[in-house]
């Protein structure tokens, strides 16, 4: 069967059935589009509010702001009120007194919040309720200090367990705790927690009972038993030359100590690791030798005329922070000690200085250096020559200043002689020996406001001496008198431990 058109022309029959379907999607698509701008016009209307269906704590707050959902929750939270029982007494509490805080803000900007991409807005505007839960935290510690405030003033708090050292007989001694009177916060912390989102009143039951102290008699001994087996085992560092430095159980005790955490849950061991490194190093240090440079006086040839002073090598320790490092592990108990000092050696030099000759010993030299010369470089010392009767100031094998004619110790007060450095300097100082010869006797002397003194060795120094008028000869009783104006010279450039090296 076939159809005739107006036109007279044939129409097959399937084609209006080919065409529904693509009127009905045409359709559907039109009234997506209306739907969609409608919905979007709508949402738009609570652009930064609540969109419909938006509820907190129950409550519908469909097109609020944020400030007046806050301003909703803060209130709600102000009007909670805990009632807590305990040995049966009823105790009211506010969520802030419990450590509850309610952050009403974060609540609004949370009940405002939303994806604005095209799915999301449709779902968001027509899925029906939004629930908003509060933000609220709670601090477990101030839920349980509440708890333990409830434990009337009459009843005995347990008392924790202590470690204590007996000065007198050096040992560590566990003090029994105590039980007493308190409270298992744990189960009102954890109503108060499960309950405290929903920002309603309620009660809760906290129980007054014996309980034991958060430090037991038992950790107390524990923590003697560490100890002592750390004081029990040997302790030594190995050092050079078979040496062996013992580290006492007097000592290590005075290093460690007891005492809670800072919850209060628990004791500590510590060991006090700055006195260890100070005690480690100073023990190095004592050992160590500084290298010291020989000093040979030569002729104009080169040769050897004297050796001033032999040179000694030093000896450096090499793992201080290691070896502390090891006894402090030691000490907390974690692995046994079985420390050495290395060492190496740091070889000294000979310095060779040029010998004076007489006319130099006799004359002394010209000091002002040559400003072309370069500054001369090394250790500074200062040599004073008993058989010359003369002082010089030397920076490694340069001379700076003299020979200088000077009296050293006379017969039966003979200047000492070695290697030596200043240890002590004044500008002033009175001299007597009233300590030896009382007033009155011969050899009694006092000498006020003796200036520019230098002592290198006991009773031994450098200072001026007014009341001579001549020098280079023996005359004194063992310092080495000079000029005013040069022994002050010397103590201008010298210092605390400067080298002296005194020799005939």
């Amino acid at each position: 069967m076939t159809h005739v058109t107006d036109t007279g022309g044939p129409v097959p029959a399937d084609r209006g059935r080919k065409r529904l379907p693509l009127v009905v999607l045409a359709i559907i698509a039109i009234i997506a589009v209306l739907l969609t701008g409608g919905a979007l016009a709508y949402a738009k209307q609570f652009d930064g509010k609540a969109l419909p269906g938006t509820t907190v704590l129950g409550q519908d707050v469909s097109g609020k702001t944020p400030e007046e959902i806050a301003q909703l929750v803060a209130q709600r939270g102000e009007d909670v009120t805990v009632t807590v029982t305990a040995d049966g007494a009823e105790h009211q509490a506010t969520l802030a007194e419990l450590g509850v805080t309610v952050d009403a803000a974060a609540t609004g900007q949370a009940a405002v919040a939303r994806d604005d991409s095209f799915p999301d807005v449709i779902a968001a505007t027509w899925s029906g309720e939004h629930p908003v839960e509060p933000v609220v935290s709670v601090d477990e510690t101030a839920v349980a200090a509440f708890a333990n405030s409830l434990v009337p003033a009459d009843r005995a708090e347990p008392v924790d367990a202590q470690v204590v050292f007996d000065e007198d007989a050096q040992t560590w001694n566990a003090v029994p705790g105590e039980n007493g009177q308190g409270v298992d916060p744990q189960a009102m912390v954890e109503t108060v927690t499960q309950k405290a989102a929903s920002l309603e009143s309620f009660s809760v039951e906290q129980p007054i009972e014996e309980i034991a102290p958060a430090i037991t008699t038992e950790e107390a001994e524990g923590v003697v038993g560490t100890i002592s087996g750390v004081l029990e085992q040997p302790m030594s560092i190995a050092g050079p030359e078979d040496k062996t430095y013992e580290v006492s159980a007097e000592r290590r005790n005075s290093w460690l100590s007891v005492a809670p955490d800072e919850a209060g849950q628990t004791l500590v061991l510590s060991v006090d690791e700055a006195a260890v490194r100070e005690w480690v190093a100073a023990r190095a240090d004592k050992d160590s030798i500084k290298p010291k440079d020989g000093i040979e006086q030569v002729d104009e040839a080169g040769e050897v005329v004297k050796v001033v002073s032999e040179k000694r090598d030093g000896l450096e320790f090499t793992n201080v922070d290691a070896v502390a490092d090891e006894l402090i592990a030691s000490l907390k108990g974690s692995s046994p000690l079985e420390a050495a000092f290395e060492t190496k050696t740091v070889e000294a030099k000979v310095e060779k200085v040029k010998a004076p000759t007489e006319e130099e010993t006799e004359e002394g030299t010209d000091d002002a250096a040559d400003p072309a010369a370069p500054a001369p470089t090394g250790e500074k010392w200062i040599d004073v020559n008993l058989s010359a009767k003369t002082v010089t100031a030397y920076v490694g094998n340069t001379p700076v200043w003299g020979p200088r004619k000077m009296v050293d110790g006379k017969p039966g007060y003979e200047t000492v002689t070695g290697s030596f450095e200043i240890y002590l300097r004044y500008d002033r100082q009175d001299m007597t020996n009233a300590n030896y010869y009382p007033e009155g006797h011969p050899k009694y002397y006092y000498t006020p406001d003796v200036p520019w003194v230098q002592y290198f060795h006991n009773g031994y120094g450098f200072h001026g001496a007014p009341w001579r008028s001549s020098f280079g000869y023996s005359g004194s009783h063992g310092c080495i008198n000079m000029p005013v104006s040069e022994a002050k010279w010397l103590y201008d450039w010298a210092s605390m431990g400067t080298r002296v090296e005194v020799h005939y």
